[in-house]
């Protein structure tokens, strides 16, 4: 029923408990393929991947709008949920996935693009503000980002053109191409790692990020934002 894709680049402490919170629902049908995209990987990635007995396909280079256009290309099933490969779903994840899939597919609910609550994988009063602070995002503006996942039935990718081969904002640039209406927060929690806000600070990191989407917005030049965006996490 869905297919998994994940883009990765020297993504080794961080993939293996991604792909652990997938094995439930491989076990009951709901996921029937799960796709690792490599950028190249130099790490561990691709032997974890291998070892896992997931679909490895390699990238010509590491941008993550390209590589999840790809796997989205070898995708077989009809949902497509795109993951990040340091974010680990939560608990109760493929009930509410399920039942999300079934009322779409049933004609009981509209065909709404789909991501999860966003959780950090860090103690303390800072992680938490932060998270208030993105639910606050999602409540007013219905505007998940891709560490939160994206579940999205094949028919709507299609419609909407997918991903475009942007090494970054590619997903706000999905989203933007998405009704605000069509946009569905889930209640379930997709954990991230908190890494690189632990090392450019809880203050700092989403500065740069609201900066970098601003540029986006304004349509300035990618070098800019990637230039302000800073290293990779």
């Amino acid at each position: 029923m869905i297919s998994v894709v994940i883009p990765t680049l020297n993504a080794e402490g961080g993939l293996p408990a991604c792909l652990t919170a997938l094995v439930p629902a491989m076990v009951e049908g709901l996921v029937r393929e799960v796709i690792v995209v490599d950028g190249g990987s130099t790490d561990h990635t691709l032997k974890i991947a291998d070892q896992a007995g997931v679909e490895v396909v390699s990238a010509t280079d590491a941008n993550r709008g390209a590589q999840l256009a790809l796997g989205a290309s070898k995708a077989r099933y009809p949902w497509l949920l795109f993951l990040h490969a340091d974010t680990v779903l939560g608990e109760g994840w493929v009930r509410e996935v399920r039942t999300f899939v079934e009322r779409v597919e049933m004609g009981e609910r509209r065909d709404t693009v789909a991501a999860f609550r966003f959780a950090l994988d860090d103690e303390g009063l800072r992680p938490r503000l932060l998270e208030a602070g993105v639910a606050l995002r999602c409540a007013l503006l219905k505007l998940p980002y891709g560490d939160q996942g994206l579940l999205i039935s094949r028919r709507r990718y299609t419609e909407i053109g997918g991903y475009q081969p942007l090494r970054l904002m590619e997903d706000v640039a999905i989203m933007h191409r998405v009704p605000r209406r069509d946009r569905t927060l889930l209640r379930t929690p997709a954990v991230t790692s908190a890494k690189r806000y632990r090392r450019d600070g809880y203050l700092l990191r989403p500065l740069r990020n609201l900066t970098c989407i601003t540029l986006y917005t304004l349509r300035a030049p990618s070098s800019w934002i990637e230039r302000i965006y800073g290293r990779s996490p």
